[in-house]
């Protein structure tokens, strides 16, 4: 059929070509942006939603065990931990009440685009199953910088999530930095 149609209609082959060859190229971009959440206030003490992940989720296996920062991703004394750079720039470092443990901001996610989810990193999916979805509230330490974090995700600038992040960087904090929150960070054992 593939030459019939070629041979009887030639524009119609080579639009349909095209178009095939746009679909084939979308692949994996083609999905659309999370859902738009407002972003919530800046505040020292925070409840957010948050998820796990690991290195061996399908969609984290090209990265490994590193963060979007090309650094390794750490559990123990400061975990790491992935969100809208937007929301908790690069750098921010949190504690979770409930648990006590510390995490620093140091990866993002698709996912996590315009949206207020902190996900956690966690070394085995047997850890990342056990924590699933909670809702908990947060101590911040020490804001991470959005112009920083800015900085940071020009090289992949080309990516819609990553586009989304930067304007709203751009939008919510003109060139001015975000105020530190009033909570002290307690000592870390290392």
């Amino acid at each position: 059929m593939n030459e019939d149609l070629r041979r009887t209609d030639p524009v119609k082959h080579t639009l349909l070509t095209l178009l095939l060859l746009m679909l084939l190229g979308l692949g994996g971009c083609a999905h659309p942006l999370p859902r738009y959440e407002p972003p919530m206030r800046r505040a020292a003490v925070q409840k957010v939603r948050t998820t796990a992940y690991t290195e061996s989720e399908s969609d984290h296996l090209r990265y490994g065990a590193h963060s979007a920062l090309g650094t390794k991703l750490r559990y123990g004394g400061i975990n790491s931990a992935a969100a809208d750079w937007a929301r908790w720039p690069c750098g921010t470092i949190f504690r979770i009440r409930s648990t006590g443990e510390l995490f620093q901001i140091d990866d993002y996610g698709f996912a996590l685009s315009g949206r207020n989810t902190i996900d956690l990193y966690k070394p085995s999916r047997r850890l990342m199953n056990e924590w699933g979805v909670r809702r908990v509230t947060i101590e911040i330490y020490h804001w991470g910088d959005p112009w920083e974090s800015y900085q940071k995700m020009i090289r992949v600038r080309t990516y819609r999530h990553i586009k989304r992040m930067m304007k709203e960087i751009k939008s919510w904090f003109g060139h001015h930095r975000p105020p530190e929150p009033v909570c002290s960070a307690p000592a870390v054992r290392r």
